[in-house]
């Protein structure tokens, strides 16, 4: 595998994480004043607690979320021997291997670090793809594991999850003899949640996209056959239409971490977490040609 660090993803992840570390500065802040009445302690447990749950749990969390769960070898034996294949061309330990009982043909992967990542795909996917594009889907979650943005987008998520919970259950929790500022007070609070969900989404899906480019050159590397996923890409694209509306809108949370995002229309391309498929596709067969006549 001739596997090349990607500074520019480092570069933006770094980036990202700067502009999230300062709008958690200004969201606690308006917090402790105007939601807590100033009252440090409690939300430091609180948001201790909450962060702590996330980074830990974060890969059972994802899966239990989906409707995953972990499948063994005697279960699912053809697919534990590509991602193991697959792990080791990657020098990466095993993650834990999970199938999602749905229609929808996408694959994730999630978890806090190397050590601690599962790798999931649905039912829909290993009965759309041949061999060669499910190992080139494999590789390209592989490869997000490898470049360390699951980790970052663990950490990302945290802040966009605690802002809109704010924004959507604010008015239940505030206010009260804790809240100096009285109702106000709330309202503010809600407001500059409001504010920094929507930054914090922004910023999350600007980072999304390019971290799939470099997700689908990397594992293009790993598995050597860029064709294989171009050509899942395209067929997952076009299986997409034929799935029921109502099963694409239960998944369409977990898009940030589809390697196909479920979106539609025009606001749904403006805030998509991926690139157009044609344009990876594209890139792909690039790719594919320039490792051809190496």
């Amino acid at each position: 595998m001739q596997w090349k660090t990607d500074w520019g993803l480092r570069f933006r992840m770094f980036v990202t994480m700067f502009l999230l570390f300062a709008l958690f500065i200004v969201f606690a802040g308006a917090l402790s004043v105007y939601f807590f009445g100033g009252s440090i302690f409690v939300m430091v447990v609180l948001f201790g607690s909450f962060s702590l749950a996330q980074w830990f749990f974060s890969d059972r969390l994802t899966l239990w979320s989906m409707g995953a769960r972990e499948v063994s070898e005697e279960e699912y034996p053809e697919l534990h021997a590509a991602v193991g294949r697959l792990a080791q061309q990657a020098d990466l330990p095993k993650p834990t291997v999970a199938v999602a009982d749905s229609r929808t043909p996408n694959a994730f992967a999630t978890g806090r670090s190397k050590n601690k990542a599962a790798v999931c795909v649905t039912d829909g996917i290993l009965r759309t793809l041949d061999r060669d594009e499910l190992e080139g889907v494999l590789a390209h979650e592989l490869a997000h594991i490898k470049n360390r943005d699951m980790m970052v987008m663990t950490l990302a998520s945290f802040l966009s999850t605690l802002a809109f919970i704010v924004v959507r259950w604010g008015w239940l929790f505030g206010g009260g003899r804790r809240n100096r500022q009285g109702g106000g007070g709330i309202i503010v609070a809600i407001l500059v949640s409001l504010v920094v969900w929507i930054l914090s989404y922004v910023l999350i899906r600007a980072l999304s996209r390019y971290r799939e480019y470099a997700a689908d050159r990397g594992g293009a590397a790993i598995s050597g056959k860029p064709g294989a996923l171009a050509s899942a890409l395209l067929k997952i694209s076009g299986t997409m239409d034929r799935i029921p509306e109502e099963d694409l809108r239960e998944e369409a949370e977990m898009n940030a971490l589809f390697i196909i995002p479920i979106e539609k229309g025009f606001i749904g391309r403006l805030f998509a977490t991926h690139p157009p498929t044609e344009k990876r596709v594209e890139r792909l067969r690039e790719l594919e040609r320039q490792m051809e006549t190496v």
